[in-house]
């Protein structure tokens, strides 16, 4: 043990071959060194989210527009099993997803991130923080759907870049062969079918290997049908029947974005598993329930 004032060196386990620590340290309190990790004890973070899905099981989410890691660290103290950092609808940055990507992660919820467009050099900087998921607007085609895929995953699934960035530990951990096969296993891809063309081809787009989830985007849709903002609208809820139709007889599971925990029930009885409510559907409805009362 080291006395007042010098530097403490923790004993650590050392994985088979090696007899002296890793580099792998933090500072402690009164500026000691404290070893914190070796390399058998860091790897590339189970996605619980898809690994749940796999499973059968229902996933619930939160979409996050603003750039707070504080936000994303109370949020995770609720119990969801994901959240979507909104970089589409937001005005989140890379560096806002980084640092929001480490509050999911102290909590153990599933960080996953929504591009701004289904282009790799987008795709790439989000994914390199640390997102384990990703959200793709727009996607009209399987071509279009294969494309984000290979975005997402390494060699020999896709065309993502490779380094040492901090989805990968920084290089630091494990061999970059032992990370790319665990990275293209635990990432999760969710296509947005958000579009008249869309849910004309989606027998096509559900077809593509490693689309994990298809997910309605209720008012988007709208929009493309010619009723802004009626999802209620007949052609809309035909539309989104036809949806629920075609993946149900797919690998996919079905995803939607929801406005109350009263369509989240009934989304979940047609068969989403994949389920997404946005942060203010939550909040305005509680902060005015509570003025309500509080005022009388």
């Amino acid at each position: 043990m080291a006395t007042r004032g010098e530097p403490e060196i923790l004993a650590a386990r050392l994985p088979a071959g090696l007899d002296s620590p890793l580099p792998f340290w933090a500072w402690g309190r009164r500026s000691a060194f404290r070893y914190i990790a070796t390399i058998d004890e860091i790897n590339v973070r189970t996605n619980t989210t898809k690994a749940k899905l796999k499973a059968g099981e229902t996933v619930f989410g939160c979409f996050v527009r603003y750039p707070d890691a504080s936000l994303v660290e109370v949020l995770g103290y609720q119990g969801w099993d994901f959240i979507i950092f909104d970089g589409e609808h937001g005005t989140l940055e890379p560096r806002d997803c980084e640092n929001m990507v480490r509050a999911a992660e102290l909590r153990d919820v599933t960080p996953i991130v929504r591009v701004t467009t289904n282009l790799p050099p987008v795709i790439l900087r989000l994914m390199d923080s640390g997102a384990q998921g990703l959200h793709v607007p727009w996607v009209n085609s399987g071509a279009e759907a294969e494309a984000a895929v290979g975005a997402v995953k390494y060699y020999p699934r896709g065309i993502r870049g490779l380094a040492g960035i901090r989805a990968a530990d920084y290089a630091q951990a494990i061999p970059f062969s032992e990370y790319v096969q665990q990275a293209n296993r635990e990432t999760l891809v969710v296509i947005h079918i958000e579009t008249a063309e869309a849910v004309e081809r989606l027998p096509e787009i559900v077809a593509v290997d490693d689309v994990d989830v298809i997910f309605i985007g209720p008012t988007d849709l709208s929009h493309s049908l010619g009723v802004p903002g009626q999802p209620q609208h007949p052609t809309v809820q035909a539309a989104m029947q036809r949806i629920v139709e075609v993946v149900a007889d797919s690998k996919a599971a079905l995803g939607i974005m929801v406005g109350s925990a009263q369509s989240a029930q009934q989304w979940h009885e047609l068969g989403a598993r994949y389920i997404a409510i946005g942060l203010e559907s939550i909040l305005s409805p509680a902060a005015r329930e509570y003025l309500r009362t509080v005022r009388q």
